[in-house]
């Protein structure tokens, strides 16, 4: 039986200083504790812990270079030093150590792929394959993806711990209330259409599901398993690839792709980037800025119209 590597003192504290007042996510705790546990793993010990105060500009270049080696891609590189650097500023500014050793170390600075989109005749497909699943189950799982794909939602947001809920939900305004990275909170509207189908889940597909759970074990979250408590994103993972098989659909398929979906194509229909960043909950414009070079068909239709000689 295997056990669990204890994480260091003061690994944990930053870890909670960051979901204290920081506020960041679950799954960014997650990829922080992973980077740092890796980093601490790394350094020398003394009485079996890292003796930060000791750590010097050299130890991190070494694992840094180590990193190197173990051939991880930009992105991920960039990350683990992002995190080394957050963490030592931390122990400066929490006088844990003297000098940031951190401070001058940098990573190559990583490329953004584009994302994964879907064609609408791609999503048209993945769509149909759900309609054929009959019964609650297959309501659930239509009006669960046309949602993502209609408000451009990450699969937290849809399912699991910080999913919607059915006071998420306000049908008659057709808008959904929506708690992003870091508890932000935006409002999406609704196309009738997913209105009507969201209503409808609720109404058969749900109140059908919910009964199946014990009364304590009652759940508000809008999704529901076969078993009556809350769709987790594991599930939905497993759900979105035997449909999008059953829809022919080629290339990589992920909760997020609807998501990238979403915000290409109301590129596409003419939205402008700033209102594609207010509904995707974006703090900052470049993060949404990826989603242009997208676009570069609406940018030709343009032309062809505009322009006096095309």
């Amino acid at each position: 039986m295997t056990t669990a590597t204890p994480i260091d003192p003061q690994v944990e504290t930053f870890l909670s200083h960051l979901r204290a007042e920081r506020g960041l996510s679950p799954n960014t705790i997650a990829a922080y504790r992973n980077d740092l546990t890796q980093l601490a793993e790394a350094l020398p010990h003394r009485h079996g812990q890292v003796d930060w105060p000791a750590i010097g500009p050299a130890a991190l270049e070494c694992y840094t270079l180590g990193m190197r080696g173990k051939e991880y891609s930009d992105a991920s590189t960039a990350r683990k030093l992002a995190a080394m650097r957050s963490f030592f500023r931390f122990l400066a500014e929490e006088a844990v150590i003297g000098e940031n050793p951190a401070a001058r170390i940098r990573a190559k600075r990583a490329g953004r792929p584009l994302p994964d989109v879907l064609s609408e005749e791609d999503v048209v497909a993945l769509l149909k394959a759900v309609d054929g699943v009959p019964g609650a189950v297959g309501l659930r799982d239509r009006a669960m993806f046309e949602l993502t794909y209609a408000a451009g939602l990450r699969v937290s947001e849809v399912v699991g711990p910080t999913g919607l809920r059915l006071a998420s939900l306000n049908l008659d305004e057709g808008l959904v209330r929506v708690f992003g990275k870091g508890s932000k909170e935006r409002v999406v509207p609704l196309y009738p259409g997913i209105v009507e189908l969201v209503g409808r889940y609720v109404r058969e597909a749900r109140s059908t599901l919910a009964v199946r759970a014990p009364t304590n074990r009652r759940t508000a979250a809008l999704f529901l398993n076969n078993r009556g408590g809350a769709l987790t994103r594991q599930a939905y993972w497993q759900l979105l690839r035997k449909y999008g098989g059953l829809a022919c659909i080629h290339g990589r398929l992920t909760p997020h792709t609807l998501r990238h979906t979403f915000a290409t194509h109301l590129l596409q229909g003419g939205a402008s980037l700033r209102h594609v960043q207010e509904l995707l909950g974006h703090a900052n414009i470049a993060t949404t800025q990826i989603y242009t070079h997208l676009t570069d068909e609406q940018v030709r239709r343009a032309y062809d119209h505009a322009h006096p000689r095309a």
